[in-house]
């Protein structure tokens, strides 16, 4: 009989893959077991530490037989932290876990069949054909055995290119908020530990601008020097619930926010004295109330204490206004990278209509409206409506339209008014799109539609819908934005197919 696992029992197990936030997976008798901190190719002694129906978790005890892209986490609390989850792995397994990540999805989900994209697709070769024949003139490479250019993959078939990444993925994070509380009479500012709400104590976060650290440990002495109560989550108790900061790259001009659950707020001027006189960047200093008993992060209600309402950042050549309502990308270098290749699968040549949707704060519709004729954003937020409209004015754009609601709804809207797009962009929250509004674009048949993503489930879902509304998936780039983490931006290019 094959041997059941049991909770806190230790077992010694092969790591076959990797789970979607980086953990190592193995099996037991047929039985999954995910591992955190444990590397493809390991082997490896760990403690069954949750055991359900279908899968286990077990803790990592021992590597008996380590990877060679396993590295020493640089950060002295990465086992405790859950900021980051892949410090342990070198980073081109990082980017190569990224890439795997996406093919995985777009393969099991979407039924895709993926090509690496190291060259043009050749049907007799079955692969990217490198070698195989020479250089022909621009219309591609020459396969000796098809004796013709070959310049894309067949009908079906994605190629998958390897993911972007950073010359330095380390300090890349444009805004950091970070959870205060008291444990056994200590003051606690930092991340929460993986799967809970207990906050891990901190310094310095390794993946953030050195700025926020500084800012961090001015307002942890104020705390203490003044003895400002901070929030109890469970009582709903204190003042001082979440510390957020800002630093604009480009600019260097840095915000704090200072989130509390009420509009009293102690030792305010003693704290504004200690910021401006010891950090020559900051150019803001402002106030959240968030009164109500949730894990949401920030209230609605912002007041200035001192300094600007907002700070200016750069993504190209366009200049952001931030306030701390604002959503404005974490990764200024790579957000760069991540437009300008949906710019590039656009296509555009300055006769397009191209609508945006989920366009937010206008960030993607701005890039989009170098090259083309012109450009609808929709966003349901009417306050990330009214912040993309002041960045159009502030940055001289006047081919962009703006317009407030779901863009399910919209979009349909445009079309009965005679509005029909050569060009789709679609930008959605984790979720993914709403069907009815794939369905919407695909009945206008645009000629191209990018897709940028951030989950890559949703995204192979998306485009299994969008193949059947007649477009084809051709070029999938994925893009890291989040390094030392789980996660990955994609940017898809799709045509329609012609009938």
């Amino acid at each position: 009989m094959d041997e059941k696992i049991e909770k806190n029992k230790e077992y010694i197990l092969q790591i076959d893959g990797m789970g979607y936030q980086g953990e190592g997976v193995g099996k037991i008798n047929g039985f999954t077991i995910f591992v955190p901190g444990a590397i493809q190719g390991e082997k490896v002694r760990i403690k069954a530490v949750k055991v359900n129906k279908n899968f286990a978790f077990g803790k990592l005890l021992e590597i008996i037989e380590p990877s060679s892209y396993r590295v020493n986490p640089p950060c002295s609390i990465y086992k405790r932290c859950g900021g980051c989850q892949l410090q342990h792995l070198s980073y081109k397994a990082q980017l190569d876990f990224k890439k795997n990540r996406v093919k995985d999805c777009l393969e099991r989900i979407g039924k895709f069949n993926i090509v690496e994209a190291s060259g043009d697709f050749c049907n007799t070769h079955s692969k990217s054909c490198n070698g195989e024949g020479k250089l022909g003139n621009s219309q591609g490479k020459f396969c000796s055995s098809e004796k013709k250019f070959i310049t894309a993959p067949p009908e079906g078939v994605l190629k998958l290119y390897d993911t972007l990444g950073m010359e330095n993925p380390y300090r890349y994070r444009n805004k950091v908020q970070l959870p205060v509380d008291r444990s056994n009479s200590k003051l606690n500012i930092g991340f929460y530990a993986k799967r809970s709400h207990d906050i891990i104590d901190m310094d310095s976060c390794l993946i953030q601008d050195e700025s926020a650290d500084k800012a961090v440990r001015f307002i942890r002495k104020w705390i203490e020097k003044y003895n400002i109560p901070v929030y109890d989550e469970k009582t709903g108790q204190g003042i001082i619930r979440h510390i957020m900061v800002r630093k604009a790259f480009a600019t260097a001009e840095i915000m704090v926010v200072i989130v509390t659950s009420t509009l009293n707020l102690p030792g305010k001027h003693e704290l504004i004295e200690l910021l401006t006189e010891n950090m020559p960047g900051i150019k803001s200093i402002v106030q959240n109330i968030n009164s109500m008993k949730t894990n949401v992060i920030l209230g609605q209600k912002c007041i200035t204490l001192w300094g600007q309402d907002t700070i200016s950042d750069y993504i190209g050549r366009f200049k952001f206004n931030i306030s701390p309502l604002s959503f404005f990308q974490v990764n200024p270098v790579q957000t760069e990278i991540l437009y300008s290749k949906a710019l590039e699968y656009a296509g555009l040549t300055g006769n397009e209509i191209v609508f945006d949707a989920y366009c937010g704060t206008g960030t993607i519709s701005l890039f989009l409206s170098q090259k083309a004729k012109k450009v609808y954003g929709v966003e349901i937020i009417e306050e990330a409506v009214k912040n993309a409209r002041i960045n159009a004015v502030e940055n001289g754009v006047n081919n962009v339209e703006f317009i407030t609601g779901k863009s399910e709804v919209v979009i349909p809207q445009l079309i009965k008014r005679g509005v029909k797009a050569d060009v789709v962009v679609v930008d959605p929250p984790r979720k993914g799109c709403d069907k009815s509004l794939l369905q919407s674009i695909a009945s206008m048949a645009p000629k191209t539609i990018v897709y940028v993503s951030c989950d890559p489930a949703t995204l192979a879902r998306d485009l299994a819908i969008l193949r059947q509304l007649g477009y084809m998936a051709a070029k999938v780039q994925p893009v890291d934005m989040f390094a030392q983490t789980g996660h990955v931006e994609t940017v898809v290019l799709l045509q329609r197919k012609i009938m």
